[in-house]
Order: C-alpha cells, then sequence, then structure tokens
C-alpha cells in the first residue's frame, strides 16, 4: 500500500507544480536558515577543539563597576585581579590568564600582514586542546623568563614562511623577533577566548603586571576537576567577589560584579546587560520560542497550502469515495504525500545548506571559520523535517476525510 501512495504522491507532484514549488521553497528555505543557523551555534559554544571538554571550562571576561551616581562602566578584567584573586582559588584544577587578541603588524617580502596576537600563560596549553601540527607551546620556564617564543597558526606559517621549515625560525610581529616553537590548527574567531593567529608568553607585557585596578584587557580561563565541580567553582568565586566588594573596590565605586560563566553563559550575560542573575536560561528560552515561530509560520501557510490543494482535488476524492475509499485511507494517502514532500524539501534544504555553509567558509566573512553539517545537525533537521511533514498534514488529511462523496463530487465541503 506504500508503494501505490508513492506512486499517487509523485504522480500528484508533478501534475500540482505551483503548489509543489511554493511547498518546497518554504521548507527548504526554512531548513536551510535552521542548519546554517545550528551550524554556526555550534562552531560558537558546542564542545569543539581547544575547549573540547567545555563542561568542564569556565570563563572570566568582564569587570563591571556600578558608580555611586548610578551608571555603570564594564570591561574586560586587569591582569592583577585575575592573578590577585582568581588564580589563587582552591576548588578549580587550573585556572590561565591570558590577554585579549589585539592586532599587529607583520611584513614578509614587503608585504604587510595583519595578525591577532594573545599573551598568554603556560596553563593556558595545558587547559585547552590545540591541535600542534608541528613543534610544542611554549613552557612555564619559557614564560617565567620571559622569553621570546611565539606559537603561530597555520595561515600565519603558510603565509610566512611559505613552504619553509617554521619552528625554529623567526618571526617579526611589531618590530619584535620571536622564534616558534610550535604550530596549530587554525581557531575559528568564534572562539573569542582561545583565538589568535600568534601566541606569546604574557610576562612579554609584565609592565601591566604593577597596575592595581580591576579592569583591564585579560581574560581567565578556568577548568574544573570535573564537570560536577562547576557548580561549586561559581559559589566560591562569587565569595571571592564579596570579599572584593569589602576590601578592594575602586574609591566611588559603589559595588564590582564579575562573573566565571560558561562560553554560552558569558555570550548571554553581555547580550543581555550583565546583573547578577545567570542570563543562559532566558537567552535559551528566547532562542527556542523564535525557533518556534520561525517553524510555525511556514508550517501554518504549508497547512493553508494543503488546504487549498485538497479543495482543488475534491471531485477526484469524491470519485474515490463512491467507489469505497475508506477515510483512514484517503487520511492516510495524504498524510504520505505530505510527508513525501516535506522529506524531498527537506533533502533540498540540507543541499542547499551545504552550498551555503561553504560559500561562507570561502568567503572569510568569519577567520578560518569551516562550517559543515555534521552527524548530529543531519539528524535534527531530518526529524524536524518528520515533524514538519506530519504537523502540516494531519489537519488537511482530517478535514479531507470529513467531505462526503456526494459533497465533493459537487466541490463543496461538509
Amino acid at each position: 500500500m506504500l508503494k501505490n501512495y508513492l506512486k499517487i504522491a509523485w504522480a500528484v507532484l508533478q501534475r500540482r507544480k505551483f503548489f509543489t514549488f511554493i511547498s518546497l521553497f518554504g521548507i527548504s528555505f526554512t531548513l536551510m536558515v535552521l542548519m546554517v543557523v545550528t551550524s554556526l551555534y555550534d562552531h560558537a559554544f558546542g564542545p569543539q577543539m581547544p575547549e573540547r571538554e567545555s563542561d568542564k571550562l569556565l570563563f572570566v571576561n568582564n569587570m563591571r563597576e556600578q558608580f555611586k551616581e548610578g551608571y555603570t562602566n564594564s570591561s574586560p578584567p586587569s591582569y592583577y585581579f585575575l592573578n590577585r584573586f582568581v588564580r589563587p582559588l582552591k576548588t578549580p584544577e587550573n585556572v590561565s590568564i591570558n590577554s585579549i587578541f589585539m592586532p599587529v603588524n607583520s611584513y614578509v617580502n614587503n608585504k604587510k600582514l595583519t595578525l591577532d596576537q594573545k599573551h598568554t600563560d603556560a596553563a593556558f596549553w595545558d587547559i585547552l586542546e590545540f591541535n600542534f601540527v608541528e613543534g610544542r607551546p611554549f613552557s612555564a620556564q619559557e614564560v617565567d623568563n620571559a622569553t621570546r617564543v611565539a606559537v603561530i597558526n597555520q595561515n600565519t606559517r603558510k603565509n610566512y614562511f611559505g613552504d619553509k621549515e617554521a619552528i625554529g625560525q623567526t618571526i617579526e610581529v611589531d618590530q619584535v623577533k620571536y622564534k616558534v616553537v610550535g604550530v596549530v590548527e587554525d581557531v575559528p574567531v568564534l572562539r573569542l577566548h582561545s583565538y589568535a593567529d600568534v601566541w606569546v608568553p604574557i610576562t612579554l607585557k609584565s609592565q601591566d603586571f604593577k597596575r592595581t585596578g580591576l579592569k583591564g584587557t585579560y581574560f581567565a580561563t578556568i577548568k574544573a576537576k570535573q564537570a560536577s565541580d562547576v557548580p561549586k567553582i561559581k559559589d566560591e568565586f562569587a565569595s571571592m567577589m564579596l570579599q572584593v566588594n569589602k576590601n578592594s573596590k575602586p574609591e566611588g565605586v559603589q559595588e564590582v560584579f564579575s562573573f566565571a560563566d560558561d562560553i554560552f553563559g558569558t555570550f548571554a550575560r553581555s547580550l543581555m546587560g550583565g546583573g547578577k542573575t545567570d542570563k543562559s536560561g532566558l537567552l535559551y528560552g528566547i532562542l527556542a520560542f523564535a525557533a518556534f515561530l520561525f517553524m510555525l509560520l511556514p508550517t501554518i501557510n504549508l497547512v493553508n497550502i494543503n488546504i487549498s490543494r485538497i479543495m482543488e482535488r475534491s471531485s477526484e476524492i469524491g470519485v474515490r469515495k463512491a467507489f469505497g475509499a475508506s477515510s483512514a485511507t484517503i487520511i492516510g494517502q495524504f498524510i504520505v504525500e505530505n510527508i513525501f514532500l516535506t522529506l524531498l524539501g527537506g533533502m533540498l534544504g540540507f543541499l542547499i545548506s551545504a552550498g551555503v555553509l561553504e560559500m561562507i567558509n570561502d568567503s572569510g566573512i568569519l577567520a578560518y571559520v569551516n562550517l559543515g553539517l555534521n552527524l548530529r545537525v543531519f539528524a535534527w533537521g531530518l526529524l524536524l523535517c518528520l515533524i514538519f511533514g506530519l504537523v502540516s498534514g494531519v489537519y488537511p488529511a482530517f478535514k479531507m476525510s470529513r467531505l462526503n462523496a456526494v459533497e465533493a463530487l459537487k466541490g463543496g465541503s461538509k
């Protein structure tokens, strides 16, 4: 019976090309947007290198001061705050301090290269899991000695050294020469806490260590021993901030705020205006509601298209009912037709998504981003296709099954 339904569905789609085109376009476009957004989300917040163990990681990237006059001021925290108050926390397994990445200039064969440079400590390489294609990270001793060594990414290696060996060679950045000790795979710019083109020891910025303010240009990366320790770290961090507010807040400041959040939590808190409460749950809710509305609108549109398509076929249905077709048979036919159409649109949507993602990768809009359709995204997309097909097909099919044969032959409805 299923084989017959599929034959009928294919014949109907060929005969009613306008409705087929509109339906396929709506399904394909909806799924394409969902697939691209999901891929971007995974690339920015999912457990991928270097933050593969994202369930164990917390980040400190904001220091917010609330003044007595009522206004607030925010920036990344200072090295002093992170080294004096965050690094000594007892619950974490490890804490790393690194600078925000800053653009620097380099020249090779009279060609200017604009690179992003980050200053890090040795713990940075222990916490985050970079893929080294050559060499090694710089050591704790090299950091302590402020040795001018550097780890570079593959793109910088290609642009600066070409086909030559990079390890042991010298790279000059902002008129400072560094010995290259390692080459890592390119890190996407969406990974703000680990992204850079060139990484050098943090002690080369030791002039910042003497500044005792709470605001600066640094981040902290905290790794828990196990995922279950994350809430304990947050509690210890909150207790530490109470002591900072009691003993170390700047003059004229009413209260200072800083938080240890996961990757998505840091994004949610900065996007939604900071505050004392974790905003990730609220942002997840907003995104889920937006996705629901985005799926609901084309579903309603497809329901209307299906109703119109069904009513145009009322005479056909009347003939089938006159020859003894049951309501269940008619409902089954239309559900199979709609699922077939939805899956066809879904496959088309996947193909279009692959093309769009490849265009984004080749455009260079997002540095080193390599978006793709992984199996998990594919599975969720396929499930959405099936739900989409059922939701948009059940009501029109039920409405059609209630048509009486005589009224259907006349083109009316019961």
